[in-house]
């Protein structure tokens, strides 16, 4: 599983840390309407707070009012209740008032934070990618923006009212009954807070073992679909289904545990609250008996607490929750702290292509420091000539393709486009100049028009019609009844591998770069159907910069050089007719194909 998601409970000092990392999302210095948003749901706030306060005297006057021996006046009893059914209705509007102003800001919040974790993903390296699941880095991603609405209603609008509500009544207790019920009040806060925290220390090992097993389910469940085709193949759909069912059996399990500690949790809070509630009323009973209380006052100790207690009977939630979005929010702001594996140079400049001469200077590479894939690779690509490079799997040759790309920096050496080093020029304008057809063309789950048009942003209908043309699909596509609106399915699984060659042809004729890599590009397919894709590579590739990965040396005989690496050397260089004429690996590798072709014909 990878790191993100984190095993151990996040340390006060982390958790402020985290705080003041998301405050700048909540207070938006670019933002001022935002800021007057926050300003008056904060109002809100207040307003909700004093009229809540102010309710439970007018219900104690009203009930004072009723009082035997006293004067009854009825009208001005009526006209306390209607001040309390007032006030109470004033809380309420206070309250949603106060949500629909204060939600543009959470919205606004989790849109930031989440685009800037989009786009960060999108900047880390292909390594980081390759070592993750993408089910299990989606819920961190997914966690952390839920968190945000979480945290702001629960500390904003939950944590702080409490607290102000705590001392109001403090000061309303000290006041009308003395000391000895603001202290009572106080331990009994006291205590309910330490017993909630401990519990909730408890709780949240468990409450961890669960979100573990349900992030592996999700990332079983993303893998295993993800590879659907591999499944099928070979007839696993029942072992993926045990193994996610163990799974989701094991978040079960988790889950039935987590819901046992919160009765335990419930139970004990509902215990101390109600000592509390029937200590105070039984104080002020007997006040009211030595005719020092009033029975107003008997409901407005009742009722004060009663209100008091309300939130305070969702702080082990509030607290539960607090603690997790801290967890989660930390997660996801590790993810945007990876830091990218390549970067641009501060000084980094655009490419300028003027030709396309392409050049590996003595290029060492390895994945990890244990493992060397390349090693002194010398090659040169003149502007508008095609370079193939061969040899066999695992040689190192679409390891070339992606250094290109600077998917990945030189160990040693470096490359350059016309004389300027990659690792110098920005990756934006360096990708921009690239254009590749991979052996395995994956596509979005959209429509064909949209995986062709991707080639380009922007790009009008008939700049995509045209590149469909000059990859020898447009009729294919019109042939089919929705047209260039068809949908190709998860990953293209709608079409042919051919027809998904032909896809990521028109989507690199959109894009219409001045140098071209076709990795393997041929090598999944039939021979009539690569004879066919060949041609249209052929076409692609003139007047263009061409490095051809290839497997199948028939599918480079009339490349202006053909470079055979072999364990991450380049063991021999030279056109076909030449490397044939040294009679080495490449005469080697040749001849064997060669009998293999012959050896399928005559059994076909």
């Amino acid at each position: 599983m990878p790191p993100e998601r984190p095993t151990e409970t996040a340390a006060p000092e982390r958790g402020l840390h985290t705080l003041r990392r998301f405050l700048p999302y909540l207070w938006p210095a670019d933002a001022p309407a935002l800021r007057a948003r926050v300003a008056a749901a904060m109002a809100l706030v207040l307003a909700a707070k004093g009229a809540v306060l102010l309710m439970p005297f007018a219900y104690k006057a009203a009930i004072d009012r009723m009082t035997p021996g006293l004067e009854p006046g009825v009208g001005l009893a009526i006209a306390l209740v209607a001040a309390y059914a007032a006030a109470r209705f004033g809380g309420v509007l206070f309250d949603n008032l106060r949500n629909a102003i204060f939600e543009r800001v959470g919205q606004d919040a989790a849109r930031r934070l989440s685009v800037e974790v989009f786009g960060h993903l999108h900047g880390l390296s292909l390594r980081y990618h390759l070592e993750r699941r993408t089910g299990a880095v989606t819920k961190v991603v997914e966690r952390g923006t839920k968190s945000i609405d979480t945290m702001l209603y629960f500390l904003l609008f939950n944590i702080g009212p409490t607290v102000l509500e705590l001392v109001a009544v403090s000061l309303i207790f000290f006041v009308k009954f003395g000391i000895g019920l603001v202290a009572a009040t106080l331990a009994m806060v006291a205590a309910y807070i330490v017993y909630t925290r401990v519990v909730t220390e408890w709780r949240t090992k468990m409450r961890r073992a669960m979100v573990e097993h349900d992030t592996r389910a999700v990332a079983r469940a993303v893998d295993s679909l993800l590879n659907y085709e591999t499944v099928k193949y070979f007839n696993a759909e029942g072992v993926e289904t045990r193994r996610y069912g163990e799974a989701v059996q094991a978040y079960a399990n988790a889950a039935t545990k987590n819901e046992g500690s919160l009765a335990a949790l419930n139970i004990g809070q509902a215990l101390i609250t109600n000592l509390m509630m029937a200590g105070a009323m039984g104080f002020t009973i007997w006040g009211w008996s030595q005719g020092r209380f009033t029975t107003g006052d008997v409901v407005l100790v009742n009722t004060l607490l009663a209100q008091l207690f309300r939130p305070l009977d969702m702080l082990g939630m509030v607290y539960r929750e607090i603690r997790q979005g801290l967890i989660d929010m930390e997660a996801m702001f590790r993810l945007i702290d990876t830091p990218p594996e390549v970067t641009d140079a501060a000084d980094a400049k655009p490419l300028v292509v003027l030709g396309g001469t392409v050049r590996f200077e003595h290029v060492d590479f390895r994945y990890d420091k244990d493992r060397p894939i390349l090693h002194g690779i010398d090659l040169t690509v003149p502007a508008g000539h095609t370079l193939a490079v061969v040899g066999p799997s695992g040689a190192g040759k679409s390891t070339l393709a992606r250094l290109l790309y600077r998917f990945y920096d030189p160990s040693e050496g470096r490359i350059t486009i016309d004389g300027q080093d990659i690792s110098a020029v920005s990756q934006a304008t360096l990708r921009r100049s690239i254009g590749i057809v991979p052996q395995d063309t994956v596509l979005f789950n959209d429509t064909i028009g949209y995986n062709i048009g991707y080639g380009r942003d922007g790009s009008t209908q008939d700049e995509i019609v045209a590149a469909a043309k000059g990859a020898a699909i447009h009729d294919f596509i019109m042939g089919l009844p929705q047209g260039y609106d068809t949908p190709v399915g998860e990953r293209g699984l709608k079409l042919s591998g051919g027809e998904k060659q032909r896809v990521a042809i028109a989507r690199t004729l959109l894009k219409n770069p001045p140098i071209l890599i076709l990795d393997e590009a041929t090598s999944a397919l039939d021979s009539r159907t690569e004879a066919d894709i060949q041609a249209t590579l052929a076409r692609v590739s003139a007047r263009r910069t061409t490095i051809v990965v290839a497997h199948r040396l028939s599918t480079v005989v009339d490349a202006d050089e053909i470079a055979v690496v072999e364990a991450g050397r380049v063991v021999e260089r030279g056109t076909h007719a030449r490397l044939l004429a040294k009679d080495g690996l490449y005469a080697e590798m040749w001849r064997r194909q060669q009998a293999e072709r012959e050896t399928a014909l005559e059994a076909a």
